[in-house]
């Protein structure tokens, strides 16, 4: 199973908007993450789950718009940024089919350590603002197959 953990994209400051959507930079990090995905055919999924928070929605949306995927938004409880990621990583222990998660930090950060050491501490990785990194789940365990940072995109 191939599972797209995605840091939702910069987004306007909570004093300028509480709502936090995203910000011109936020736009332009997804529109060149997605031109680099779309050139590598690197993201294969059918669904994307994404956070309540209107930054982490309109970064998976602009994502599949830019992509011209034909996938599945599902707003999931439980992504929130102090959520706990065990929680998830048991969501995820019986799903087969490839799946992108669009969140937040610390959470995502947390989520992949757990899946890959089998621990939330000391994390292993950071995703900062529009990381996306791609696991593989093979007999049980979880590897990383790339990872991908906004700098390395400009």
């Amino acid at each position: 199973m191939n599972l797209y953990i995605l840091r939702h994209a910069h987004a306007v400051d909570a004093a300028d908007d509480p709502e936090r959507p995203l910000s011109a930079r936020g736009r332009e990090q997804v529109r060149m993450l997605a031109a680099f995905l779309k050139r590598s055919e690197a993201l294969a999924t059918r669904e994307i789950w994404h956070s309540p928070l209107v930054r982490s929605g309109e970064t998976a949306a602009l994502l599949i718009k830019k992509l011209g995927l034909k996938a599945k938004l599902v707003e999931v409880d439980g992504l929130q940024p102090e959520d706990d990621p065990l929680l998830l990583a048991q969501r995820l222990k019986t799903r087969q089919q490839p799946l992108a998660i669009v969140g937040h930090d610390p959470q995502l950060s947390a989520l992949v350590s757990l899946l890959v050491t089998g621990a939330t501490e000391p994390s292993r990785f950071i995703l900062k603002k529009c990381t996306i990194i791609a696991l593989e789940r093979t007999a049980g365990v979880w590897t990383v197959r790339w990872h991908v940072s906004p700098e390395l995109l400009t």
